[in-house]
């Protein structure tokens, strides 16, 4: 990676492609695009995945419910996808058993539970950990709190756990080895014209307001719930609403409310999947589902967190849960492809659309988290056939060519050099970006010598900043 490389005033003027969007589907995209030699710009008008793509359940899955909608195929793609991911980002992404724990009056009995996680391992191609059935004293020993009351056991079976934003921040690293790949954040795309050669582009740095035009020859959209929006204001080609828009918020926990060792998939009576995943000194609850917008910064509603810990009340009956036991709360909202509006949101599939508006524009739409890779494979393999270039799809089961200095789930350790490297390379233009996604903090105030070390050496960050004792 090169200096400069999100410098608005020094980028080419002309680009082979601009993706605009940069979260995981765009990041993706600009990496394949990298990978094949290919002159590219990815844009993004907050900081890289700062929207849905660091609000997931902070899992690389199947999912495991999408057997009951009868998903196969979309289940075979995203265990497979997860079992290579767990093998080309070990420092991001780590398997677990999830325990799905069966009750008497449970919606699916421990028999179903048990077909079910075979046809999960069989469509891993028996690449997952096998799966087993925990007794009731070995559900127990994981979670002192889970009520007992007609507790028959638990399906246990292999999903992973990932940092969702950093993932996303690496594909985008590597992408920017190559010399010909540049990516600006806190840039939003203001206007777009059609040329006889391309696109004529108009750019807004969002910090100093400063604007440049340049040009492409092709056009990539993977705004995700944004999409509507961003083709409708730019009026660049007729452009129908296709998404539904779902909003999922979770809760991180203290891990002596539930003193759970191990990832657990809770299934109230209303249908829904709750996930209870405990990371090092928290614990992640979600996911909801209700209906979103496309804002930034969204928040759980009120509504969201009583759900959320109503169910783990239910649970962990002897628990003491309450609104004092969370550390932080957060949501996303996802991108759904509009089949049926009627239909409910959790039965929604999660399959991803490509759409081609206009002959040199391509809009990527929906997808999993999970499956990134083939949602940018479906982008970029028809896009160089119209370059008559060979699609090579072997390149992106290659490992990440540059990683994070600070790695999740490890102590945060700076020194100059690591922060000077932080700044140059991994594109952080503000406070947030540095703090929340580089360096994986979301309270400064709980790690105090972290902030004494950035009021040190200030004078590294390239704005102005104040930390206070």
């Amino acid at each position: 990676m090169q200096k400069k490389k999100n410098d608005l005033n020094n980028i080419p003027a002309h680009h082979k492609v601009v993706v605009v969007g940069g979260g995981i589907a765009g990041a993706g995209v600009f990496r394949d695009l990298s990978l094949h030699n290919i002159s590219t710009l990815l844009i993004d008008k907050k900081d890289f995945t700062s929207q849905t793509s660091q609000s997931s359940s902070k899992m690389l899955h199947g999912g495991i419910r999408y057997l009951e909608n009868m998903d196969f195929a979309l289940v075979w793609e995203a265990l497979h996808e997860k079992n290579l991911w767990l093998k080309l980002t070990p420092h991001l992404a780590y398997p677990e058993k999830f325990y799905l724990p069966v009750f008497r009056d449970s919606l699916r009995p421990l028999w179903m539970v048990r077909i079910g996680l075979f046809i999960y391992d069989a469509l891993s191609s028996f690449l997952n950990v096998p799966h087993e059935i925990a007794n009731i004293k070995k559900v127990k020993d994981h979670f002192p709190f889970i009520k007992s009351e007609g507790l028959r056991g638990a399906g246990v079976y292999s999903d992973a756990v990932v940092d969702d934003a950093k993932l996303t921040l690496e594909c985008i690293y590597d992408g920017l080895v190559s010399p010909r790949s540049f990516a600006l954040n806190h840039t939003s795309l203001i206007e777009a014209q059609k040329t006889p050669k391309g696109y004529l582009l108009a750019l807004e740095d969002q910090i100093s307001g400063e604007r440049v035009q340049l040009t492409c020859e092709y056009l990539v959209f993977t705004t995700g719930p944004f999409t509507d929006k961003v083709l409708q204001d730019l009026n660049l080609f007729p452009w129908q609403s296709k998404l539904i828009l779902s909003r999922g918020s979770h809760l991180w926990i203290k891990n002596e409310t539930l003193k759970a060792t191990s990832p657990m998939v809770l299934t109230p009576s209303d249908g829904r999947v709750i996930f209870v995943i405990p990371q090092n000194n928290k614990t992640l609850v979600g996911t909801t589902e209700v209906v979103g917008d496309a804002s930034f910064d969204q928040m759980p509603s009120d509504d969201e967190v009583d759900y959320l810990l109503k169910n783990l009340s239910d649970f962990f009956p002897t628990a003491e849960i309450d609104t004092s036991c969370i550390i932080e709360k957060f949501a996303g909202t996802r991108p759904l492809v509009k089949e049926n509006p009627d239909e409910n949101l959790g039965m929604v599939a999660r399959n991803h659309k490509v759409y081609q508006p206009q002959e040199n524009a391509y809009v990527l739409l929906g997808g999993k988290y999970t499956t990134f890779r083939i949602m940018a494979q479906d982008v970029v393999s028809p896009l160089l056939h119209k370059m008559n270039k060979p699609y090579l799809a072997e390149l992106t089961l290659q490992p990440l060519r540059a990683a994070s200095k600070i790695e999740p789930w490890k102590e945060v350790k700076l020194n100059r050099e690591i922060l000077r490297d932080i700044i140059t390379k991994e594109l952080p233009r503000n406070e947030e970006d540095l703090i929340k996604r580089r360096l994986g903090i979301n309270d400064i105030d709980a790690f105090p010598e972290v902030k004494t070390f950035l009021r040190d050496n200030k004078d590294l960050l390239p704005w102005k900043a104040e930390y206070q004792e």
